[in-house]
């Protein structure tokens, strides 16, 4: 009983603070993100106050919180806009390994942590958090805007990728052969495509199967089909936030609307539980000897970053502000670069404490980047221009005596602005 009341307790504490914390985010105009980390941090192992009997129930919170930001966020797309993207993002997934896994990579040679280190630490900067970056889409409303499908391409090839990544780098960990290897890869592969048939090929009967007036009944089905099949594809080899979005994209219509509705609150909860839990599994005294290379990897990996996204948007036919914020959104690390780390910790210890500092300081300025360097950059150019700014030339001048032509009637067909 004594364990329970102090559970109670932990729990009611966290979850109050959670909401001051929200409220003055709100306030001063940022994500909670960063402060809900700050305080995982204050209260986690070598903090202020360790919270010890909310630790596993905290845990299990956190997961939750990555599934429902995923399935909510494939709940705003359906299957063939999915594998759409897909078709039309790949260069662009090519084009993100390279600017971000590689510098990773780089490091950990520079290092001396050798060929397994390498590829784990390639991982933890390719891989950007889709737990956050959902997040933040929504603290911001820009779930509407035309930058936000480039951006969930990247992401979901991410995922993806990571269904090829884990077992490998798992195998590799373990000295297991290629052919024990490639058996896991298969399987893996094996399970994202069939859910992802489902989704495409019968989205409708499930969806039907799922719907119900009651919202309690859709509520549980839902709810409980999400975490069922991220539990199985995690069993698999899968990330269990693959499973939940490719779930979200198989339900569509009003039983999608009914859903996000009712479990828009269940994610806004689970998801501040995850931030604070990561926040709590780092032990403070374990980041200052680390901070300076985490410190110039973060720096270097968020431009290239920036660099992914503002050359995503650009195939997509999206103009400069939008690539911006594309490229600032996708900028923040954070649940699969902590995977990646804690299966290579047993191999290459000091990936620990690195990891969590780039992920700490890149989670941290994640949420920034993607509200604030699009109007930077923008101000930034538009005083470069004033400097730069010389004597009216002959054509402004004639210009500027001509009259005004008369506008042109709007075409039916014209091209719609692209900001």
């Amino acid at each position: 009983m004594h364990n329970t009341t102090a559970l109670l307790i932990e729990l009611g504490a966290v979850i109050l603070a959670l909401g001051i914390i929200g409220r003055l985010a709100g306030r001063i105009g940022l994500s909670p993100i960063p402060l809900y980390l700050i305080a995982g941090l204050a209260f986690g192992h070598g903090g202020l106050i360790p919270l010890d009997a909310s630790e596993d129930f905290t845990a299990v919170g956190a997961e939750i919180g990555v599934i429902l930001l995923l399935l909510l966020l494939g709940l705003e797309y359906s299957a063939s806009e999915l594998v759409s993207s897909l078709k039309t993002q790949y260069p662009s997934g090519i084009v993100d390994f390279l600017l971000n896994a590689v510098p990773g990579a780089v490091a950990a040679l520079v290092l001396g942590w050798g060929p397994v280190g390498a590829v784990a630490l390639a991982g933890v900067t390719w891989i950007s958090s889709s737990g956050v970056i959902a997040k933040v889409m929504t603290d911001l409303g820009r779930l509407g805007n035309r930058e936000t499908p480039v951006i969930l391409g990247v992401l979901v090839m991410e995922d993806l990728a990571m269904a090829v990544y884990l077992p490998l780098l798992t195998a590799m960990l373990a000295g297991v052969g290629l052919a024990g290897g490639s058996v896991t890869l298969l399987i893996s592969l094996g399970t994202v495509g069939l859910v992802l048939y489902a989704a495409l090929r019968h989205g409708r009967l499930i969806s039907r199967a799922v719907s119900s007036d009651n919202p309690e009944m859709l509520l549980l089905v839902v709810l409980g089909l999400t975490v069922l099949v991220a539990g199985v594809a995690q069993q698999l080899q899968v990330s269990a936030a693959v499973g939940a979005f490719l779930v979200g994209i198989a339900l569509s219509g009003e039983v999608a609307e009914g859903a996000h509705k009712l479990l828009a609150p269940l994610r806004d909860l689970f998801a501040a539980v995850f931030f604070v839990f990561f926040g709590l599994s780092t032990d403070p005294a374990d980041i200052p000897p680390v901070l300076i290379p985490a410190l110039i990897l973060a720096i270097v990996t968020t431009f290239t970053k920036i660099g992914t996204g503002w050359y995503a948007a650009r195939r997509a036919g999206i103009g400069p502000r939008g690539r911006l914020r594309a490229g600032g959104t996708l900028v923040a690390r954070g649940e699969f670069s902590i995977v990646i780390a804690g299966l290579a910790v047993a191999t290459e210890p000091r990936i620990g404490p690195i990891a969590t500092a780039y992920v700490l300081i890149l989670v941290i300025i994640g949420p920034l980047a993607a509200r604030w360097t699009e109007p930077l950059i923008t101000r930034m150019q538009g005083r470069g221009k004033k400097r730069v700014a010389g004597p009216p030339t002959l054509e402004d001048m004639i210009a500027a005596e001509s009259p005004a032509a008369p506008a042109a009637p709007a075409s039916p067909a014209s091209e719609p602005s692209r900001s």
